[in-house]
């Protein structure tokens, strides 16, 4: 990537950039204050990621997986969608983005983080180095909730085997929560997204490394909050960096 192509998705995120007269310009972002403006809590800590009892679709491959998803009528969301919206990216990735649930464009494209949100996400990731088809990209719901509410805690129970299927097939690093409603389902809590930026968490019996940021559609309503989801970004790529040295970065 030449440098004034990264120069231009840092300057999509609003992350101010400075020149020296005799050195390309390079990014530089304030520590974040600890509070998100507006963040309220949910009422209740969400079922935790993991169940106990194995899924029905946790030995399923990917094709099989799919085929599940596709038909799936678990919860009334299946009489609701245009179609379900399976996940997309790099099957063997280092870097998991996980969302919330499909909004009315992807429902209708069948694909996680299209539109101007989509876009948005695709500028974070390249300003970190990354492309689209480097990351695999899902979502906490398969379908659309009716006018982008969030997913209730049944709806997240139902499609939980799925999610988990996904995170053991792809297998990555590290996971990033795209949003406070992802975190708080793959967490099992109701702590505000603020609180949980900022640190390494563990998902799931596993322990896989997770790392929480801003959803871009969030980012797209409030801009001045681009610079501390570049944080995010930045903490994360240091996470992987460590891991990728044998560090240990999971309490």
């Amino acid at each position: 990537m030449t440098d004034r192509r990264r120069l231009a998705y840092l300057e999509a995120l609003g992350v101010d950039v400075y020149v020296r007269r005799s050195q390309p310009r390079t990014a530089s972002a304030a520590d974040p204050p600890s509070l998100e403006p507006g963040e309220t809590a949910s009422p209740g800590p969400p079922a935790p990621l993991a169940t106990a009892a194995a899924s029905p679709e946790s030995s399923l491959d990917w094709e099989a997986l799919r085929t599940m998803v596709a038909a799936c009528t678990r919860c009334p969301l299946g009489g609701t969608r245009t179609q379900t919206v399976f996940g997309v990216g790099n099957r063997a990735a280092r870097w998991m983005f996980i969302g919330e649930a499909p909004g009315a464009d992807e429902d209708r494209q069948g694909e996680p983080f299209v539109g101007r949100a989509g876009q948005l996400l695709n500028a974070m990731l390249r300003a970190i180095g990354l492309a689209r088809e480097d990351v695999y990209i899902a979502n906490v719901l398969k379908c659309r909730p009716p006018g982008n509410r969030d997913p209730r805690p049944d709806e997240a129970a139902q499609c939980r085997g799925y999610l988990e299927r996904q995170i053991e097939l792809v297998a990555p690093a590290i996971v990033v929560a795209v949003g406070r409603i992802a975190a708080q389902n793959l967490l099992a809590t109701d702590q505000a997204l603020a609180r949980l930026r900022g640190q390494v968490h563990a998902l799931g019996p596993r322990g896989w490394p997770l790392v929480v940021t801003y959803h871009p559609a969030y980012l797209l309503r409030s801009p001045g909050e681009k610079r501390k989801a570049w944080q995010d970004l930045r903490f994360a790529r240091e996470v992987l960096g460590r891991i990728e040295r044998g560090e240990r970065v999971v309490p």
